[in-house]
């Protein structure tokens, strides 16, 4: 395994998984990317607030960060799909529900494979990730970025090592994924970090935001995206249960901020503002509308 990844001692049990289409299309409006593309299913990164969980139920599958879906057919698929036209050059999001560069990616090394496709057919992508596995493939992606438009997204949820080791202990260390941004930017690619999701008490002292707004600054990245922790139903009960068992003494102060699944209006507004001057003070941009192509 990555040794930049934080420690976690799991047993992962690998299935093959026969795609029938690689590309999904989405229905949310507002996004920059139209497809998603997802080579794994489920994630080692064992994010402690992960939203995509509920995909994994209609694998017959529990075991998010244990049981991982390789879709070992998904080259092919792809392929085909482009031959098509199906995108009609429109963005392609990949790693949007499960990182395609957890530590799966370095035992079936798919994405070479992916990336090569897509500069065949010169695909504009974004790529997300919360691992410096990427830098794998730099060159292959610098390759693609000549053809194509490519955003690397990376998110870092807590510059604090100790935080991040628990909140998402299949990661890659937050100093590598900055790393990542700043290796990036020696290419044709934009970069984009995600500063999200803020977690209450964890990561939203004024201390920790402003720091991770300069970093941004540092790396030069192309802009950064902020939001705030929302949690609902299972994925509510899980994370609470975490914080319970982590970080007990701010467990009531969850009960509080979150009686449903968003944080109230007062805070979200604090939040958001001090964030707001922090980016105008170190000149990063909040909007990617200003780097993304109109297609």
């Amino acid at each position: 395994m990555n040794k930049s990844y934080n420690e976690k001692k799991t047993t992962i049990v690998f299935r093959d998984y026969k795609c029938k289409q690689a590309l999904y299309q989405l229905k949310h409006k507002g996004l920059p990317y139209s497809f998603d593309l997802n080579i794994y299913r489920g994630c080692y990164h064992n994010c402690q607030y992960c939203y995509a969980r509920k995909s994994h139920q209609y694998l017959n599958s529990k075991e998010f960060e244990s049981e991982i879906f390789v879709k070992k057919n998904i080259c092919e698929v792809l392929e085909k799909e482009l031959k098509k036209g199906k995108t009609g050059g429109k963005f392609i999001n990949i790693g949007g529900v499960c990182d395609s560069y957890q530590p799966a990616e370095e035992k079936y090394v798919l994405m070479p494979d992916i990336l090569r496709i897509l500069i065949k057919y010169r695909q504009p992508v974004i790529i997300s990730t919360k691992s410096d596995l990427i830098l794998r493939d730099i060159e292959l992606i610098n390759r693609l970025a000549h053809h194509a438009w490519v955003n690397i997204a990376v998110t870092i949820t807590s510059d604090n090592k100790c935080i991040s080791s628990k909140v998402e202990p299949g990661a890659s260390n937050p100093e590598d994924r900055w790393k990542v941004l700043k290796a990036f930017k020696k290419t044709k690619v934009s970069t984009g970090f995600h500063f999200f999701p803020i977690l209450p008490f964890l990561s939203d002292d004024e201390k920790t935001m402003e720091s991770m707004v300069k970093k941004a600054s540092e790396v030069k990245a192309d802009y950064m995206l902020s939001g705030i922790l929302y949690l609902s139903g299972e994925i509510k009960e899980k994370y609470f249960h975490f914080i319970a068992r982590e970080f007990p003494k701010y467990y009531a102060e969850y009960v509080k901020l979150y009686p449903h699944g968003r944080a109230n209006l007062e805070y979200k507004s604090r939040i958001h503002y001090f964030l707001g001057k922090m980016r105008k003070k170190y000149g990063v941009n909040a909007q990617y509308s200003k780097i993304i192509p109109a297609l």
